[in-house]
């Protein structure tokens, strides 16, 4: 009977040991970590991936397996909105390296995550109405994976990955006339000699200091990619960032070209900075559009310097026709710009902006004015509708940014970034 009894209370000492390591690997789950890999789409950013970093190498990676809970925190986001909290979808996981690269055996898994204009929990950016709180700001993100299987749970943070924004500079400043202006500023890795400088303004969402926003709310980034810098042979990307707004009028209104804005000067000198920093830029060879507040601002910088810029590639144009003089008709009708609007734009109404613009310019003889003037802007991923998915029809710079818009010129089919590469003073 003591043989037993003494079997018995080793037998109970183990298990009590083995409930102890249980329940340290319990708590050693709830710290462990994952990579937020957020990307830009035609709508906003989005979360794409989540890489779970491992403690042991695997080969097995079953996504029905992972749920992902989502909380978004933000002081001008009440936390009992529906916009706070939400559950993201696992589509597919794999084995990867830590920077979400599939490999057979790996020490992380990859989670690849739904997304879709219809999912607005997949954003670490939340676009703010309220006074204050206005425009696209980031959030306090945090994501809440576990495996159901075995009980895992991954909720750190580790590190972020941003594809394409990663490789800018975030981190311009400039000031001149007591104004301050935030940017960021990506340099070519292709060809050689001199390169041209394609500059993108923000929209009034996207303003403040922080340059990622202007980047990934819009998917602005896009102008560094492979497909849109083989265009150019190579181009330096410049986004400058307002504090407040372009429209920002001298009186402290809104202006649409009814009164002198209070940032243009301002970024005229950062533009003009900019290229004497970088010697390699052609200043021939120098574009610039923007959307919708950075519609009306390229349309501004075009009027006050008629002879520097090779081209323009403005979209959801906010500047008012009612307000274009006989001059500036005149001046804008020598130059070479490309307008993209869609007809059912809600905010910066076709019929009072971009239509009585383009009908005056081309009364003016225009020769190298061209607009792309869209029903609806659609789903040109084909997955969530197509043709018959409508984006908010003031999202008309995603044919700009996905150098979509394309006409005949010269007999020739073009897209507008084809167009504007080929262009210089």
């Amino acid at each position: 009977m003591k043989k037993l009894s003494m079997i018995k209370n080793f037998m109970l000492v183990v298990l009590a040991f083995n409930g102890m390591q249980l329940a340290e690997a319990q708590e050693s789950n709830a710290d462990q970590s994952y990579t937020l890999v957020v990307e830009g789409y035609d709508w906003g950013p989005a979360t794409s991936k989540v890489i779970l970093h491992l403690s042991d190498t695997t080969s097995v990676a079953e996504g029905a397996n992972y749920s992902i809970d989502v909380l978004r925190e933000s002081d001008c986001l009440d936390a009992n909105s529906p916009r706070s909290k939400g559950t993201l979808q696992v589509v597919t996981a794999y084995v990867s390296d830590a920077e979400g690269n599939k490999m057979e055996t790996g020490k992380n898994i990859t989670l690849h995550v739904g997304v879709g204009p219809h999912i607005q929990i997949g954003s670490p950016i939340v676009y703010f109405f309220t006074e204050g709180c206005r425009g696209n700001q980031w959030t306090n993100y945090q994501l809440t994976i576990t495996n159901s299987k075995n009980k895992s749970i991954w909720n750190k943070e580790s590190d972020r990955i941003m594809p394409l924004v990663d490789e800018f500079d975030l981190s311009g400043k400039f000031s001149s006339n007591n104004v301050d202006l935030t940017y960021a500023s990506f340099s070519p890795k292709m060809g050689e000699g001199k390169k041209p400088l394609i500059i993108w303004l923000h929209g009034g969402g996207e303003g403040g200091t922080d340059p990622s926003i202007v980047l990934l709310a819009n998917r602005a980034a896009n102008y560094a990619s492979n497909e849109i810098q083989k265009i150019f042979g190579g181009a330096y990307v410049l986004t400058p960032q307002t504090p407040t707004r372009w429209m920002h009028g001298i009186s402290g209104e809104t202006t649409r070209g009814n009164e002198p804005d209070i940032y243009s000067e301002t970024l005229m000198d950062l533009i003009k900075d900019f290229v004497s920093k970088h010697p390699d830029i052609d200043s021939n060879r120098i574009y610039v559009g923007g959307c919708s507040n950075g519609g009306y601002m390229t349309q501004e910088l075009l009027l006050n310097n008629p002879d520097y810029f090779a081209a323009a590639y403005p979209s959801a144009l906010a500047f008012f026709a009612e307000f274009l003089s006989e001059d500036d008709i005149r001046s804008l009708a020598k130059q070479s710009i490309w307008y993209m609007h869609s007809k059912d734009d809600p905010v910066t109404k076709a019929d009072v902006t971009v239509i009585p613009t383009f009908d005056l310019l081309m009364k003016a003889g225009a020769k190298d004015v061209h607009l792309s003037l869209y029903d609806h802007v659609v789903d040109l991923y084909g997955v969530y509708g197509g043709n018959d998915y409508h984006l908010n029809g003031h999202f008309s710079w995603v044919y700009s940014h996905r150098n979509h818009a394309s006409k005949v010129i010269d007999g020739q089919e073009v897209t507008v970034m084809e167009w504007m590469a080929g262009k210089s003073k």
